[in-house]
C-alpha cells in the first residue's frame, strides 16, 4: 500500500470589517476552481511551519498567526487516486492584508511560478471550493458551513 502524500490546508480568516476566509483561483487555469492554501508537507518540516510557509508561497500572505489544527482528513487525490493526508489549521490573518491582490507562486512544488488571484471570500461561502477544501470551515464557526 502506497503511504499518503502528508500535506496541510489553511483556513485563513479575516475577522474584521466582516468575516472572510483567503482564498484564490488560478489566472491560466481556472476549471481548477477556487481554493485555500495548501501543499506537501516536506520531510522532518513541522506542520505548523509547512502551513505558515505555503500560505506565503501561494498567496504572498505573511504575518498571519496560526491559532489551531482544525482536523486531519484521509482522502485520494480527485484527479490521481493516489493517497493524501491534509492537516486543516486556522490562521488569523494579518491586520494590514488587503481585500484582493494577484501573486506568482514561489518555492519549488509543482505549482511555482502559476498565477494566482488571491481575495477574502465572504463568509459563509456562496459556492463551494474545489476538492472539498470547505469541509471544514464549520468547525471554526457553525454558522459558515
Amino acid at each position: 500500500m502506497t503511504p499518503p502524500r502528508i500535506r496541510v490546508a489553511a483556513y485563513v480568516i479575516r475577522r474584521h470589517p466582516s468575516p472572510a476566509l483567503l482564498v484564490f483561483d488560478h489566472v491560466d487555469a481556472p476549471e481548477a476552481g477556487t481554493q485555500v492554501p495548501a501543499g506537501g508537507v516536506g520531510p522532518g518540516e513541522d506542520p505548523v511551519r509547512a502551513v505558515v510557509r505555503e500560505v506565503a508561497e501561494e498567496t504572498g500572505l505573511t504575518g498571519g498567526t496560526v491559532v489551531r489544527r482544525l482536523g486531519v482528513e484521509d482522502r485520494p487525490h480527485p484527479d490521481t487516486g493516489q493517497p493524501r493526508r491534509t492537516t486543516f489549521f486556522l490562521l488569523n490573518a494579518p491586520p494590514d492584508a488587503p481585500e484582493a491582490w494577484e501573486h506568482r507562486v514561489g518555492g519549488d512544488g509543482a505549482d511555482a511560478g502559476m498565477r494566482f488571484t488571491c481575495r477574502f471570500a465572504a463568509l459563509p461561502l456562496a459556492e463551494p471550493l474545489a476538492d472539498g477544501q470547505d469541509a471544514w470551515i464549520g468547525s471554526v464557526d457553525p454558522r459558515w458551513a
